[in-house]
């Protein structure tokens, strides 16, 4: 009998991945609500949900349309694209499974310093009594970390199909069970086809994300408005930028094995440095 035939760091790679997913998956099948969340549930004002929903939805349009320029200030996108071309360079060098984890291990830690600061944005608003105007801001550092996530696989962020995949990651980090079933369908076409779905509405894909985090959001943002004990509230911007971008990594990894199937070539690393010189 013949030797079995050795996988590749690719292959590898895929099958650890498709392993972390599912055991995502099911680490989400059921949401659990907190005692603190029964506890707030009948003090929730009516409206409170459709004015949340109202923020985040124009926090998304007006990111998109006008703040792209302003959160690219924020970190430095020239040397995260130059540092994942020497990285691609080096992985069609030596075509190993270090040089492909690279890529995944400078992603684990990407997103450090937003958490912190998150954190510390959401709690110091909160002992001022300060929740619905937290709002632009949150969402600006959940789209500040994610841009900085796609640069370090190599991703784009500004492309309207780059949109929609970026407002889907953020749907699938905030959903359970068979919703979140239905979003990584849908997220998987996306990267099978890397095209916008038939009929597709940027409002309507806005409108449904805001209603996720608007959703999740709902207690701790009431919870954020009291004056001092709205820190409890606002130390939660951090703890559910977390699961998005835990969620992302998952997702723009698969992106890019998936882009590298048939191995990273050097002619595709001639196309990187050729808009390196650019």
């Amino acid at each position: 009998m013949g030797r079995a035939q050795k996988k590749t760091p690719w292959e590898k790679e895929w099958e650890l991945l498709v392993k972390k997913e599912q055991k995502y998956l099911e680490q989400r099948d059921r949401k659990k609500e907190s005692a603190l969340n029964r506890f707030l549930e009948e003090k929730i004002p009516e409206t409170l949900q459709g004015r949340l929903d109202a923020a985040f939805s124009k926090a998304f349009g007006l990111i998109f349309d006008k703040g792209l320029g302003i959160i690219e200030k924020t970190y430095r996108k020239e040397e995260l694209k130059k540092a994942y071309q020497v990285d691609i360079y080096a992985a069609s060098v030596r075509e190993d499974r270090r040089s492909l984890r690279r890529f995944s291990r400078k992603a684990g830690t990407s997103g450090q310093k937003n958490l912190l600061l998150s954190g510390v944005e959401g709690i110091g608003l909160g002992v001022l009594g300060i929740g619905l105007p937290d709002i632009p801001l949150f969402t600006g550092m959940i789209l500040k970390s994610i841009y900085e996530l796609a640069l370090h696989y190599g991703f784009s962020y500004e492309t309207e199909e780059d949109r929609y995949f970026i407002l889907l990651l953020i749907r699938g980090a905030l959903s359970y069970g068979k919703q979140l079933s239905e979003i990584q369908e849908e997220t998987d076409r996306f990267l099978s086809l890397e095209t916008l779905p038939d009929g597709y509405d940027r409002e309507c894909e806005i409108r449904k994300t805001a209603q996720a985090l608007s959703g999740e959001l709902l207690y701790m943002k009431f919870l954020q408005g009291i004056p001092l004990v709205g820190a409890a509230g606002g130390i939660y911007d951090a703890v559910y930028l977390k699961r998005i971008l835990a969620y992302g990594r998952l997702k723009y990894q698969k992106r890019f094995l998936l882009k590298h199937k048939d191995g990273i070539s050097r002619k595709e690393w001639d196309r990187e440095d050729g808009q390196r010189g650019e």
